[in-house]
C-alpha cells in the first residue's frame, strides 16, 4: 500500500517486533474522541503471553483511551513520529486525512522501539519503505533537508532519503543511515549560524568524560555546495542491537503512567521500582550526573521525551544512553523538568536540594557536582579539539561562561 491509494482507517493494529522474525499482534488501535485520540485494546493472545506496554496499560481486556487530546494511549504514544517526522509526512504523503492514526502509520517500520503499526491484524503490513541510504548519500540527504526547510519541491526519488519515524522527540531535521552495518540517526542543521550538529557531538563527548553513559556520536562533514550546513551528527541507535529491537518508553510516558510530576527526582524514584535492584543506585547516580551536566551546559531543552527507558528481556527497565544533549544557547535559567526543591531552576543549589531522591548523601552529591564542574570548566579546549570554530565558541561563551553559570562553577570549585 502506498500513499497514492491509501484510504484512511479508523482502526489499525499494533504489533510487537521484539522478535523480528516472528511479529506478534498486540491489539487494536482506534481513533476516539472525535478523532483526537488513539486508544488501545489488547488482543486475547497478548493478554495471555505478552506484557504491559507501560504502567497505564495493564494487561486487562479493556479499551484504554488517553485522557489528553492529540495523543495515543500510554507507550503507543512513543511510536508516533516527532515534530520533524510529522513535517515530512505532511509534505510527502498525499492523503485525505492526517489524524494521529495516519501519523502512526506513516512513521513506518523504522520508528523508535519495538512497536509497529499495520493495516492488517493477520500479518504485519507497515507503510512501505525504501532501502536505507548509506554514508555515500549524506550530501544528497542534506540537500533534501535544505529543500524541505526552504519549502522547495522534492521529487519522489529524493523523498526516499528521509525517514520520519526514527526519533522520540524534537524538531531538528533528521533521517536514518546505515553505517558499518548499524542504524544511525543523522541530524542536520536548521540553517542557524551555529554549527549545531558539531556542537552536539562535542557536548556528547564531553558528557562521556563526566562519567555519563551517552549514545555514540560521529561528526560528519557535508560537502554539498547547495547547503550552508557544515556538519551533520550521526547518533547510533540504542533501541537496536543489530536486528533486535528494544522496547522504549520515554520518561514522558513512564512518569505520566505512574501519576508523577515530570521531574528528575520523580524519574529517579521510578527507577527504584523499574530498574534491577542491583543497578538502582548506579542508575540514580547516572541520572543525577545528567541533570547536573545539563544545567552546567545550558541544555534547557531537557524535556521528558529526551530521556528514555529501555526494557530488558526480564521485564526490568534501565535508562537508555543519554541523547539530545546540546546547549540551548538561550540562557533561560530553567530546565524543562523539575530539578529539586526550587522547581526547575537551573542552579546547582537546586540540584543538591533533593540529592537523597537520587540515593546520594549530600557529601557524595557535592563531590559529583565538583567533578563535573572541573571538566565543564575546560569545555573550550574540548570543543576546540572537536573542531568547533572560534566564532561558535564565542557565541556559546555568552551563556556557558556568563555570570549565571560561571559564578556557580566558581563557587563550587572554590569551596
Amino acid at each position: 500500500m502506498n500513499a497514492t491509494n491509501f484510504i484512511p482507517q479508523d482502526t489499525m493494529y499494533l504489533w510487537w517486533l521484539g522478535a523480528p522474525e516472528t511479529p506478534q499482534l498486540i491489539g487494536d488501535i482506534r481513533l476516539a474522541d472525535r478523532n483526537r485520540k488513539v486508544s488501545l485494546s489488547y488482543d486475547a493472545a497478548w493478554l495471555n503471553d505478552g506484557f504491559a506496554l507501560s504502567e497505564d496499560l495493564p494487561l486487562l481486556p479493556d479499551e484504554f483511551i488517553p485522557s489528553d487530546k492529540d495523543c495515543a494511549s500510554g507507550a503507543v504514544d512513543d511510536a508516533r513520529p516527532d515534530r520533524w517526522g510529522e513535517r515530512v509526512i505532511r509534505l510527502f504523503e498525499k492523503t485525505s486525512r492526517l489524524s494521529l492514526m495516519e501519523y502512526l502509520y506513516f512513521a513506518g517500520d523504522d520508528r523508535t522501539g519495538a512497536l509497529g503499526v499495520s493495516t492488517s491484524r493477520v500479518a504485519y503490513t507497515p507503510h512501505p519503505i525504501s532501502t536505507r541510504p548509506n554514508f555515500a548519500g549524506l550530501d544528497a540527504m542534506a540537500e533534501v533537508v535544505r529543500k524541505v526547510l526552504a519549502n522547495e519541491a522534492v521529487d519522489a526519488l529524493q523523498q526516499r532519503l528521509l525517514r520520519p519515524g526514527a526519533s522520540l522527540g524534537g524538531a531538528r531535521p533528521k533521517s536514518l543511515m546505515q553505517i558499518d552495518g548499524l542504524q544511525w540517526i543523522v541530524k542536520f542543521s536548521e540553517g542557524e549560524s551555529l554549527d549545531t550538529p558539531l556542537i552536539e557531538h562535542a557536548t556528547m563527548t564531553l558528557a562521556k568524560t563526566c562519567g555519563i553513559q551517552c549514545a555514540e556520536t560521529r561528526a560528519l562533514g557535508i560537502q554539498n555546495a547547495g547547503t550552508d550546513a557544515r556538519h551533520a551528527v550521526a547518533v547510533c541507535r540504542f533501541d537496536r542491537v543489530f536486528d533486535q529491537r528494544l522496547h522504549v518508553v520515554s520518561a514522558n510516558v513512564a512518569l505520566k503512567a505512574a501519576g508523577d510530576e515530570l521531574g528528575y527526582p520523580e524519574l529517579s524514584q521510578l527507577l527504584r521500582r523499574l530498574a534491577p535492584p542491583e543497578l538502582v543506585k548506579q542508575q540514580q547516580e547516572e541520572l543525577f550526573r545528567r541533570m547536573v551536566f545539563n544545567i552546567l551546559m545550558d541544555n534547557t531543552d531537557d524535556h521528558e521525551k529526551n530521556h528514555a527507558l529501555l526494557r530488558s528481556m526480564n521485564g526490568s527497565y534501565a535508562l537508555s544512553p543519554a541523547y539530545d544533549i546540546v546547549p540551548s544557547v538561550q540562557g533561560l535559567r530553567y530546565q524543562q523538568m523539575r530539578v529539586g526543591q526550587y522547581g526547575s531552576e537551573s542552579t546547582l543549589e537546586n540540584a543538591l536540594s533533593d540529592s537523597r531522591q537520587f540515593s546520594l548523601p549530600l557529601k557524595q552529591a557535592k563531590t559529583i557536582v565538583k567533578d563535573i564542574c572541573l571538566i565543564v570548566a575546560n569545555w573550550h579546549a574540548h570543543f576546540t579539539s572537536m573542531g568547533v570554530v572560534s566564532r561558535d565558541i564565542d557565541e556559546l561563551s555568552q551563556y556557558l561562561d556568563g555570570d549565571f553559570l560561571m559564578l556557580q562553577r566558581q563557587r563550587v570549585l572554590q569551596s
